[in-house]
């Protein structure tokens, strides 16, 4: 599969830089290839993040995967938040269910120099769940901007000391991909690490309680 990303309608949305630089695109996968993208995403029944390698991808999920590392995609990042991430490590990792604790305020940690993504649900019916740009480290009410994460919805933004966001809580399946730039090599073998660490955890205890 080709042409996964609609790279064109990235390029063409415009940065906010209030309260922090970030942009949005609604439809960011091609329309006539979203739903499959969705069927194939992996089955991730627990909570935290997953790193992408530590999960089993199909076709044509692994295509998405594929077409995000490419430098275009780089080069439009570069260019809407003045940062140089060409030659930076990416770090993808995937999340498929919220849980209650999941979404509170925060920003991301300073080893990220951009963070984005990408949300593969089918058409979002709950009021809580969405992300929210927040003006503040202590109000999820107040915000400048909503991100529903829909079929496709894709929110990018530059990591800075206030780069607050979070959604409202939502129990259940939510799923989406998250793409940082990362300072250093050695900043996304730490973050791999304890990924991989806390996803063994949780395999352990659920399978404690199946017993």
């Amino acid at each position: 599969m080709t042409n996964v990303i609609q790279l064109e309608s990235l390029d063409k949305a415009p940065v906010q830089t209030v309260p922090f630089p970030y942009f949005k695109v609604e439809q960011s996968i091609y329309p006539e290839q979203v739903q499959a993208i969705i069927k194939s995403f992996p089955d991730i029944s627990d909570g935290g993040s997953y790193n992408i390698d530590d999960v089993d991808l199909q076709e044509p999920f692994k295509s998405l995967i594929t077409s995000i590392d490419t430098p275009e995609f780089r080069r439009i990042i570069c260019e809407k938040f003045d940062v140089q991430v060409m030659d930076l490590p990416m770090m993808i990792t995937l999340r498929g269910y919220s849980r209650q604790k999941d979404g509170r305020i925060h920003t991301d940690s300073k080893t990220k120099v951009a963070t984005i993504l990408i949300y593969l649900n089918e058409a979002w019916q709950a009021d809580t769940g969405k992300l929210r740009i927040l003006r503040n480290g202590h109000d999820m009410n107040d915000y400048v901007d909503e991100v529903t994460p829909g079929p496709g919805s894709l929110v990018a933004f530059k990591v800075t000391d206030n780069c607050w966001h979070g959604y409202p809580a939502f129990d259940g399946k939510r799923q989406s991909i998250q793409i940082n730039f990362l300072t250093s090599a050695a900043a996304g073998n730490k973050h791999r690490f304890f990924h991989r660490l806390s996803a063994k955890l949780k395999r352990l205890i659920s399978g404690r309680k199946s017993i």
